[in-house]
């Protein structure tokens, strides 16, 4: 067998392993230490080169030391990692080990208890968001953020109806089964919702969570040049599943396996696999963080399931596998469960890789990018996006109908392509928007865009100063027009 620092040698940094080459950078030193320690743990060597390579360390009985004396006046709360010296070769590398901690999140004393929490991504150390350092700090009290409570709502802000017509009626929810599923909690004498109450069945779910939607993409190709279909999906968090499920497989050819005496479909992607990956990225977004929603991209080679937020601390890639289960969402899950859409904790990633390796198809991937966790499903047979090609649908398509697909690309959002392509020539105000795009009224979807385009700098208020006037009206900025020029020269 090889020794341990081999093996380490061998598979190379990551999330819970760094090679440094010396002391001569003692806060990238502590900076991983603490984001270590504020993840999953991890092992640092020091004494290793750029390439791998060993150096080792000249006087190891002085860094180690020295290191030690650094990470206790530095890293707050206090943190003892466990230092040794090893030998490989001949040569002495200082092995520092640290374990997940229960005192999280640690931080840079200089930098302060906000700005300076750091947490494992990659091969690389971020700043904590302060939703994420939050978030270390409830996993270190056992309740999770779905579990809080949300006092200034009141049963009434929930959706019973459509929670009980999902359960059934063989499971009635009384106040008793609310209260045991922790749908409601008693919060100063009275029944209010909690977080998880109210993104699972919400009425206003995105008035409090503005990210708590699912994007679903259909792109021609291997990236997103080309937009060919999308969908925005609003409803209950259970409902979204099967709805994800239907995009999917209306852009999915399927055609019937004869060879067997029953007959039997046999669809061109997982459908299997893509389901229990949608259910946990439903199940394990971090909702507290802002930014993004849920997406789906279906490529001709593969489909990607992306959510936000990182692993949860403590969590690895390797651990979700083995079929580790370390929730960040107990009340979702818990209904998830009930409604009989997860099977048992911690099984759907373990059998997203089995059911892989039984199709014969690619291992999936997982990856943390940005601070959103990626899963990647790869097909063996690539799937067109549409029985004609690109430049087919290119030369049918007018000249209108080829600018809103291309700004539908470039925005990623059908919504709002249109909502550009409205103000290209006239200014117009929410409600007439609205009007124009055959809404009654001016949907939550529409001011969520009209944000994001304003964010982007491609609309612009014409009362910037008077941002609630009734007269306010908007109107494409000089980015906006530069924007719709050239994708009509494309």
């Amino acid at each position: 067998m090889n020794p341990p620092i081999t093996q380490l040698l061998t598979a190379g940094e990551g999330k819970t392993l760094e090679f440094k080459r010396d002391l001569s950078s003692p806060r990238n030193i502590l900076k991983t230490l603490v984001a270590f320690a504020n993840s999953a743990g991890g092992q640092l060597l020091i004494g290793i080169g750029d390439d791998g390579q060993v150096i080792g360390v000249e006087q190891p009985l002085d860094d180690e030391e020295r290191l030690c004396n650094l990470i206790a006046d530095s890293i707050s709360p206090h943190l003892v990692p466990n230092v040794e010296i090893v030998t490989h070769e001949g040569k002495n590398v200082l092995m520092v080990e640290t374990y997940p901690s229960s005192s999280r999140p640690h931080h840079l004393k200089n930098e302060g208890h906000e700005k300076g929490v750091y947490v494992r991504l990659g091969s690389s150390n971020r700043p904590a968001s302060p939703e994420l350092v939050a978030e270390l700090r409830r996993s270190t009290t056992g309740v999770t953020f779905d579990e809080q409570a949300m006092p200034e709502l009141s049963i009434a802000d929930l959706d019973i109806d459509a929670a009980q017509h999902l359960f059934g009626p063989e499971h009635p929810l009384s106040e008793e089964a609310l209260l045991t599923l922790r749908l409601l909690v008693r919060e100063q004498g009275r029944l209010v919702p909690t977080k998880g109450a109210t993104l699972l069945f919400g009425k206003n779910r995105e008035q409090h969570f503005p990210d708590a939607w699912v994007q679903c993409g259909r792109f021609i190709g291997t990236d997103k040049a080309r937009i060919f279909d999308h969908i925005e999906i609003h409803s209950h968090l259970p409902l979204c599943v099967e709805q994800i499920m239907d995009f999917l497989k209306k852009h999915a050819m399927r055609s019937a396996d004869f060879s067997k005496v029953q007959r039997k479909d046999v669809w061109s992607i997982p459908l299997l696999i893509l389901r229990e990956a949608v259910i946990n990225a439903l199940v394990h977004a971090d909702y507290s963080h802002q930014g993004a929603p849920i997406r789906v991209a279906f490529f001709d080679d593969r489909i990607e399931v992306e959510n936000p937020g990182i692993l949860v601390p403590g969590m690895t890639v390797e651990a979700m596998k083995r079929g580790v289960s370390n929730l960040r969402n107990r009340v979702i899950a818990r209904v998830f469960r009930e409604l009989k859409l997860i099977e048992q904790w911690g099984s759907g990633v373990s059998r997203i890789f089995r059911e892989a390796q039984e199709q014969g198809l690619p291992e999936p991937a997982i990856e943390e990018i940005g601070m959103h966790l990626r899963l990647t499903v790869f097909l063996t047979t690539p799937v067109a996006a549409a029985p004609s090609t690109e430049e087919r649908l290119e030369s049918e398509a007018g000249p209108e109908s080829r600018l809103e697909s291309r700004l539908e690309s470039r925005l990623e959002s059908a919504l709002a392509a249109r909502v550009v392509l409205l103000l290209t020539d006239q200014t117009a105000s929410k409600t007439e928007l609205a009007q124009l795009l055959g809404q009654k009224a001016v949907s939550g979807a529409l001011n969520r865009q009209i944000r994001h385009l304003l964010d982007q700098h491609i609309i612009e208020m014409t009362l910037p100063d008077k941002p609630n006037s009734r007269l306010q009206q908007y109107r494409l900025t000089e980015q906006g027009q530069a924007l719709v020029a050239e994708l009509k020269g494309v």
